[in-house]
């Protein structure tokens, strides 16, 4: 049995995984229900696959953090999770050891390389952003889950980092939906690609 692979993004409403011009983290629309949510979901037993430019983004967040001292006091419970799990970076450019517990550089093809930890791996894998290396494996079919967390806003000018651009063309199957925070929706599709 192949380990499932969740893609898990934060989009604007129209489509943007970030933005400039003053928008805070979470476009400041995270809710306490929304943030227990999250950490209900890095709480279970599962892998983390980044790529390396999401990890050195990810790296420098956390270690921007630690050098203010204020660490774990600044960062969301679930993002801590997130650091403390296993992780595997496809990278052809880092080298070990990572500035993460419990990280592993993976050389090569992301495809090659998830294809692997797919058949390998005991527990499910997470990718969270790594926006192009997700893309590239949805189009191989190795995207079990896409996890898409939309945020209330339209950042036309201010977006950043279009999630799907470049995509291919796929339908998805809605299997499951919620609201948090009564405005922040999580959609939970199955990917297939459209022919």
């Amino acid at each position: 049995m192949t380990a499932v692979y969740t893609f898990d993004v934060f989009s604007s409403l129209d489509g943007f995984g970030a933005a400039s011009g003053g928008w805070p983290g979470y476009w400041g629309k995270q809710g306490p229900e929304l943030l227990a949510h999250r950490l209900a979901v890095y709480e279970e037993e599962q892998r983390m696959v980044l790529g390396a430019r999401t990890y050195r983004a990810f790296a420098r967040m956390l270690a921007a953090n630690e050098e203010s001292g204020e660490g774990d006091e600044v960062r969301d419970a679930w993002v801590t999770r997130m650091r403390n799990l296993p992780a595997t970076v496809v990278s052809s450019t880092l080298e070990a050891p990572l500035d993460w517990p419990d990280a592993t550089v993976a050389r090569g093809d992301a495809v090659d390389v998830v294809a692997r930890l797919k058949e390998e791996s005991a527990v499910p894998l997470r990718s969270h952003g790594s926006l192009s290396m997700n893309l590239a494996l949805m189009a191989a079919g190795l995207v079990d889950r896409v996890q898409l967390t939309v945020f209330p806003v339209v950042t036309g000018r201010s977006g950043l980092e279009p999630v799907f651009r470049g995509a291919a063309d796929f339908d998805l199957e809605l299997l499951e939906q919620r609201t948090l925070d009564g405005r922040v929706q999580e959609l939970v599709y199955r990917p297939g690609l459209h022919v």
